[in-house]
């Protein structure tokens, strides 16, 4: 964790819970929560708080948290023996404070390092020793960013699925479109997994969905119409992506969920899932996300151009119409003021 005190501090949450608070010098926060090593909230410097976590949410262990960023670790969804998205977003984490060399490009100093490793019970549901490190870190300008290095520690290999499960906030998911997964094939498991091939220039949401997309871009555009916001998502290590809202039957049906907060709420999730990830004895993974939240007009498409997905070949051809008819128009003024010479 960072020496910096003015940017990083350990206190009590909901519950009594521990908790971690990063705050960049621009403003922005962050709050990670030791129980599921989990991230609960994520605000721009305005105060605006970026990430979902439902109000019918439950601190309380056993218990999974509802909303902000749980990590699927080792298993996502219910696709094996172990519990419903593995075991890390419910065991307590603790704060790492000599983790190992962490290359980074950036001095920054707002952070915090979290470890996870196998208790006896872990062992006897999942018998893989490891060694589970996440640094969650504000960088200037705000962005999120979540690094996960996992290490295996046996003597035998061993494989797991993974994901970020980030809930982002939005205003209505009915305003809601997602860029960058267009003509990708996607696992639905709302049809036991059955494979297809995504249609139409963009997702939009007009009922409950729960796809995989696999094979995706390294970035994912989520864009919000009615708070002209766009989360640009990054990520390293991760190949797939999924899309979840659970929309009306499905809220009303789970107890830490509110029956309405499905229209406030998307998840887009950089994952590892349709191959899982094999390790060998001593060897590491390492899986990252970025999130950044930037300015956006939905009737243009147009993001901010240093983070946007698909504006420039927009653009491109665009400017290639423009620079043939002002070539044409200028062409067709010179031979005019040629002909005039004449």
């Amino acid at each position: 964790m960072s020496g910096d005190k003015v940017s990083v501090e350990c206190c009590k949450g909901i519950n009594g819970l521990e908790k971690v608070v990063l705050r960049e010098a621009r403003g922005s926060s962050a709050e990670v929560y030791l129980y599921g090593g989990q991230v609960t909230s994520w605000k721009n410097d305005h105060g605006e708080e970026l990430l979902f976590v439902s109000s019918k949410a439950t601190f309380k262990p056993p218990k999974a948290i509802r909303g902000g960023i749980p990590i699927c670790f080792p298993q996502f969804s219910s696709h094996g023996v172990l519990e419903q998205h593995g075991f890390a977003r419910n065991r307590f984490w603790s704060i790492d404070t000599n983790p190992p060399p962490f290359p980074t490009s950036s001095s920054n100093k707002t952070f915090v390092d979290l470890l996870l490793k196998p208790s006896e019970e872990d062992a006897k549901i999942w018998p893989h020793s490891f060694e589970f490190r996440l640094r969650v870190a504000l960088v200037p300008g705000g962005d999120l960013m979540l690094t996960s290095r996992i290490r295996n520690t046996d003597s035998k290999p061993f494989n797991f699925t993974f994901a970020y499960h980030t809930y982002f906030s939005v205003s209505d998911i009915s305003e809601v479109r997602v860029e960058g997964l267009e003509t990708l094939d996607y696992l639905d498991n709302l049809q036991n997994r059955a494979r297809f091939t995504e249609q139409g220039d963009a997702l939009t949401f007009e009922s409950e969905v729960d796809k995989v997309y696999v094979s995706t871009p390294t970035k994912i555009a989520i864009l919000d119409h009615e708070k002209k916001r766009t989360f640009v998502l990054r990520k390293d290590g991760l190949p797939d992506a999924v899309v979840w809202n659970p929309w009306d039957k499905k809220a009303k049906a789970m107890p830490d969920f509110g029956d309405d907060e499905y229209k406030h709420m998307l998840c887009v999730e950089a994952a590892a899932i349709e191959k899982p990830i094999t390790l060998k004895p001593g060897e590491e993974w390492r899986g990252r996300q970025e999130l950044s939240a930037v300015p956006s007009s939905y009737c243009s498409g147009q993001l901010d151009p240093q983070k946007a997905l698909l504006l420039y070949h927009r653009l491109s051809f665009w400017q290639w119409i423009l620079s043939v008819i002002i070539f044409w128009s200028q062409a067709d003024s010179a031979e005019a003021e040629l002909l005039s010479n004449n």
